[in-house]
């Protein structure tokens, strides 16, 4: 991986890190993610007329990836819902390389060495010591639907990465996936809430705009860099992101900086490097 393309993606780590953050405001989790995505659509609108539809062989990724983004925004908030950033975020970011090794191992046949195995060791170590319950109490709930998510992490990375190959345009691909996302998660609100609840958005649309900019940005260079480098090598770095979240977790959302929690946040990330980077 260049340079360049490292330093983009850990810059993409650190807002990702904070959009998520973004969604512990004072609204429901899922309204936060309709307001931030509609934020995208927003800022994504002139670059997509400007640069005109993808071609139509392209559309299956879009829809694809949109339908598991839904899948991933609902394990998500509901994970949030239940449980804070600094339990959620670790699981969900960190579990995805893990399944993603697993998958390649006992379903695909894929070999791994010895340094691989030594990495998803260390990675569910890390994984285990932030789902460690405190006091006895663990909300298997929230466990569950944080590993959902880190399931539809790893399956909308591989159709983000493949589908803006195929295009051989990133950037056409990324404004048309975020123009018709914010819709789509919009909608999947009004279905789950009165219309009515949706109003207090309007007293975050800075939060909302700030959000909106973060998500986009992080997650267009991620995609950009997967046509730049392996798309193992670029989710991996991404993943840095969970060393981000904890410190905003714990100088700005004032969760309680717990040993096991740190610990297991530094585990998942020297496990990926020993996934990804051998």
């Amino acid at each position: 991986m260049e340079p360049s393309v490292f330093l983009a993606v850990i810059a993409a780590a650190v807002m990702h890190a904070g959009w998520n953050a973004l969604l512990k405001i004072r609204l429901d989790p899922f309204i936060a993610v309709a307001l931030i995505t509609g934020a995208c659509s927003v800022i994504a609108l002139p670059i997509a007329l400007w640069m005109g539809p993808p071609p139509a062989h392209i559309w299956p990724w879009i829809a694809g990836s949109i339908s598991v983004h839904l899948v991933y925004y609902l394990t998500l908030t509901g994970a949030y819902r239940r449980a804070d950033m600094g339990f959620v975020y670790p699981v969900a970011r960190g579990g995805s390389p893990l399944i993603t090794t697993l998958f390649s191992l006992v379903l695909l046949g894929e070999p791994i060495d010895g340094q691989g195995v030594a990495g998803v060791a260390i990675l569910a170590a890390g994984v285990l010591a932030i789902a460690w319950p405190r006091k006895g109490h663990l909300d298997v709930r929230a466990l569950l639907l944080a590993s959902a998510c880190a399931l539809s992490i790893a399956v909308y990375s591989i159709i983000d990465g493949m589908g803006a190959r195929t295009t051989g345009n990133p950037h056409l691909y990324s404004a048309w996936l975020f123009l018709l996302e914010g819709p789509c998660v919009l909608t999947v609100a009004l279905l789950r809430h009165r219309p009515a609840a949706l109003r207090p958005m309007l007293g975050f649309l800075g939060p909302g705009a700030l959000g909106g900019a973060m998500s986009l940005s992080a997650y267009w260079i991620t995609i950009w860099a997967m046509t730049r480098a392996p798309i193992g090598l670029v989710s991996a770095v991404r993943e840095s992101s969970v060393l981000f979240a904890a410190v905003i977790a714990i100088f700005l959302l004032k969760e309680t900086p717990r040993p096991s929690r740190l610990a297991g946040a530094a585990l998942i990330v020297a496990g990926l490097a020993l996934i990804k980077l051998h």
